[in-house]
């Protein structure tokens, strides 16, 4: 007799966008858009403080919720940017942003509840939920004439019932760029006090923003008890994809406990990355402000290129470094995503990735040298003219 896994495991999806990069693998020239990352390399002094962190034997055990001189950095960073006090009793560093959804799932999740989440989203979100035995329920956001998206907060709040546990909020969002407003958020967290819901704020796009220096938070209004986790990480702002650390923000009563969950998960991040990251927060504030400026060009150039194709349905994104587009005429994205692979040469994202009300989009990182970019724009619109 075969031995069994979970039921809830077995019935995972393969990530579209790990097909798409393995299909394309098979293609020479191929210019790669399908990852959420930047071309560009992690800054000299973090790299460098990793360095120095190994040559000094710091290789290990680590306090589970992290360095001291980490969380106190994360601290004042979050406070900064906040416009008010957060203690670093409410700071947890974890071993990814992915990994500090995961604390915070495995905190209030148990087999038979559910998690609504706002889409399009990243398909790790629905995973994470899936692997707990929870239900994510989907809130689909509308796309409207004007190019913007918008959600309907009426719809959130009844998908919502006895079994749920937190709302997941990916502002910015990952794949559309789209923000949750302040006033959104604040309507957001009164229903939450009042229904004792968690909020599940993914925010690791926050710097990445083109008409201010950060986007609405979550902690820009929450009490330090409100029942709110702010998932961060060093990946995007700093280009730290490949070092997976990352933090979560929450309340102070939680702190024991989430420390307990990282112990049992995988007992700590290693002590070298932290010491990179702690140069980062300190030291690449003008990094944070180049990158963007870098992500702003890549904007530019998919809008101005793709936008003259009568074909293609794409507005430019409020944040984050995705362009998320339609092609009228095309409802299988997987299949378009091959077509492009095979006559463009250019390697995207399909919307069916990002779950079934995506179908139809396709999603690219335009984080990439303004001239590669500009090539592989140029191809696409080649081919669906």
């Amino acid at each position: 007799m075969k031995a069994p896994i979970r039921s809830t495991v077995a019935a995972l999806r393969p990530q579209g966008i790990s097909d798409i990069s393995i299909y394309g693998a098979q293609f020479d020239g191929v210019i790669p858009l399908w990852y959420g990352e930047s071309d560009l390399p992690t800054p000299e002094i973090p790299r460098r403080a990793l360095i120095e962190s190994l040559n000094k034997g710091e290789t290990f055990y680590q306090a589970e919720s992290g360095r001291d001189e980490l969380r106190d950095a994360i601290a004042a960073y979050d406070s900064g940017l906040h416009g008010r006090e957060i203690k670093a009793d409410r700071i947890t560093v974890t071993a990814s942003g992915m990994t500090a959804l995961h604390v915070a799932l495995q905190t209030i999740c148990d087999s038979g509840d559910n998690v609504v989440l706002v889409t399009p989203v990243w398909p790790n979100a629905d995973g994470a939920v899936a692997i707990m035995g929870a239900e994510p329920r989907r809130v689909a956001m509308d796309y409207g004439d004007d190019g913007l998206w918008r959600l309907d907060l009426d719809r959130l709040f009844d998908a919502c019932d006895d079994r749920t546990r937190a709302l997941f909020i990916n502002s910015p969002n990952n794949p559309t760029g789209w923000m949750c407003s302040a006033a959104e958020q604040q309507a957001i967290l009164d229903f939450t006090r009042q229904r004792g819901i968690w909020v599940i704020a993914d925010e690791v796009y926050k710097r990445i923003v083109y008409d201010r220096a950060t986007s609405p938070s979550f902690l820009d209004i929450c009490e330090s008890e409100d029942a709110v986790f702010a998932v961060n990480s060093f990946s995007k702002s700093w280009a730290m994809t490949g070092w997976r650390l990352g933090w979560l923000t929450a309340p102070p009563s939680v702190f024991k406990t989430l420390g307990s969950i990282v112990q049992l998960t995988n007992s700590n991040s290693p002590a070298f990355v932290q010491a990179g990251g702690l140069a980062a927060i300190q030291h690449c504030e003008p990094f944070v402000h180049e990158f963007r400026d870098y992500c702003a060009v890549g904007r530019d150039i998919v809008c101005d290129v793709l936008g003259r194709v009568n074909r293609i349905r794409i507005s430019p994104p409020q944040a984050a470094f995705y362009a998320f587009f339609a092609i009228e005429g095309e409802t299988d994205s997987m299949a378009l995503a091959q077509r492009l692979v095979r006559e463009a040469g250019v390697g995207v994202a399909p919307g069916i990735s990002f779950g079934d009300d995506s179908e139809g989009w396709l999603r690219l990182c335009f984080a990439q040298e303004p001239e590669l970019l500009r090539t592989a724009m140029d191809r696409i619109a080649a081919m669906l003219r």
